[in-house]
């Protein structure tokens, strides 16, 4: 099996654990803020082992000491036979053509649109409202500046841009493949007036050319910073940082240390082990100086497909950085 169809496999037994005996979707968030230390109220936690395949998803699942041990071993196995040195090289360097191949056969098909982000990042979805004025950001009434980076095939973009009722709302989104710029704007979907597609480089020395500095109201980051090398980080993070307006939101997911994705490289395909935060405490010192963090949470879930009686652990962190205002 390719690494693609890996990929492809990972994300096909996860949407048939959502298909199986289908029930209305949660409305709750499942993450959990290690500063309040306790699980949000409403999520489904499994405290028999045995009720395992009652549902399609359970959170808050906390390892024990034998899954730690075994996760610990896997990248252990993992990195005796990581990629060559010159081969890592080659990758950063051959990056976007990976990414274009990967687009040029899969468009739009591969990722689904992000549904969850109503319940996760509420702050994209006030910004949508006529006259938006949201309850969380310091914004005034008006302009809205929104900026996905690392838009694959648009898939934040799209589902807020179908839902808007704002007509001062602007949605900026980019990514460092052509392809999968070629694929946004080649939807249907796609309207100039309301949202620009561009090709950029987040570990660029420079903010994009058609965007000013200071100027935006939300940058999304989801799933991008596993896939930029940690020595780069700063630089993302100061590039974010220029963009925001002072009291500017980050909204922020990707993988944590652990993830089944990670967990799943094959032998000789691990590029680094530390491409995946540590955890709580890493994003804390990566974002904590320059913006205040409104969230810093870990989302651990089990994933259920009840049909090949699989389960697939899931371990995403979350975040919420607001630019200081001095």
């Amino acid at each position: 099996m390719s690494e693609s169809e890996e990929n492809n496999q990972i994300f096909q037994d996860e949407m048939a654990s959502s298909n199986i005996n289908t029930k209305p979707k949660k409305d709750w968030s499942s993450v959990c803020d290690v500063r309040e230390g306790t699980p949000v109220f409403g999520t489904r936690i499994l405290d028999n082992k045995d009720n395992v395949w009652n549902h399609n998803a359970w959170d808050n699942v906390q390892w024990d000491e034998e899954q730690e041990k075994s996760a610990l071993e896997q990248v252990r196995r993992q990195a005796v036979k990581s990629m060559l040195p010159e081969e890592q090289e080659k990758y950063h360097q051959q990056a976007a053509e990976y990414w274009n191949d990967f687009y040029r056969h899969n468009e739009n098909k591969f990722f689904k649109d992000r549904q969850w982000l109503k319940i996760e990042f509420p702050e994209l979805v006030e910004a949508t409202k006529l006259g938006a004025c949201t309850f969380l950001l310091t914004m005034t009434i008006g302009s809205k500046k929104i900026f996905e980076i690392g838009c694959g095939a648009g898939n934040t973009m799209f589902p807020l841009l179908a839902e808007n009722k704002n007509p001062e709302l602007f949605i900026y989104a980019c990514d460092f493949a052509s392809n999968a710029v070629d694929v946004v704007m080649n939807n249907q979907n796609y309207d100039p007036q309301r949202c620009k597609a561009f090709v950029w480089d987040l570990t660029s020395d420079r903010i994009p050319e058609c965007i000013d500095q200071g100027s935006l109201d939300i940058v999304v980051l989801i799933f991008v910073m596993s896939a930029i090398r940690p020595q780069d980080w700063n630089q993302v993070i100061e590039n974010v940082y220029k963009m925001l307006k002072p009291g500017g939101l980050v909204l922020f997911r990707d993988y944590g240390r652990y993830d089944m994705v990670q967990l799943r490289f094959k032998e000789g395909r691990m590029i680094s082990d530390n491409f995946y935060a540590r955890g709580d405490e890493e994003i804390e010192s990566l974002w904590g100086t320059k913006f205040t963090l409104e969230q810093n949470a870990v989302d651990r879930r089990l994933i259920v497909n009840r049909h090949r009686k699989l389960q697939m652990y899931r371990i995403w962190l979350q975040g919420k950085f607001r630019k200081r205002e001095n």
